[in-house]
């Protein structure tokens, strides 16, 4: 009986405890003609640090391919939608020229170790628990506006980056 009590204590706690995903604060989805932004957020930085990354979902149902073509946000004087790539067995970051292609009936995810948003030459430093404006301008769906909330950047083990979010 015992036990048993001890069980149920158990489920009843793992149950009702909360993930660190379900903790994180997440984006509203935004709808765009026929595209939806979803599950977007951006790194805190430290004081002075220059840069950033920004993270989002865009998922296309319409019949048309649409491009994300440039993103802006009053923090950072620059950005840029940047990829990870190998070169010569080196891990670049480079610009994305022409943006990102959004395939009809498909979902592109801008994610950490591969296609992102860069903030350059911020303003001021991104603040865990805040939110981070930024328009993003797609070839068909124009602009839309977008709130990041701004999230703790983990490093884990071996050089690795692991998101407090579960690496979307």
């Amino acid at each position: 009986m015992k036990n048993l009590m001890k069980s149920v204590l158990l489920l009843t706690i793992l149950g009702t405890a909360a993930s660190a995903d379900d903790m994180m604060p997440m984006m509203q989805d935004v709808t765009a003609g026929q595209l939806t932004l979803s599950d977007g957020f951006a790194h805190a930085t430290l004081p002075n640090q220059p840069v950033a990354g920004g993270f989002i979902t865009i998922t296309n149902a319409g019949d048309a391919a649409d491009t994300l073509i440039a993103v802006r946000s009053d923090i950072a004087q620059v950005m840029q939608i940047h990829e990870m790539a190998m070169q010569d067995d080196t891990m670049v970051m480079r610009e994305l020229e022409g943006g990102v292609v959004v395939p009809a009936g498909e979902a592109v995810m801008l994610k950490p170790g591969g296609m992102h948003l860069m903030f350059m030459q911020l303003d001021g430093p991104l603040v865990e628990g805040e939110n981070v404006s930024v328009t993003a301008t797609f070839e068909q769906a124009g602009d839309v506006v977008l709130s990041l909330p701004i999230r703790k950047k983990m490093i884990g083990g071996h050089g690795t980056v692991q998101e407090t979010d579960g690496d979307r």
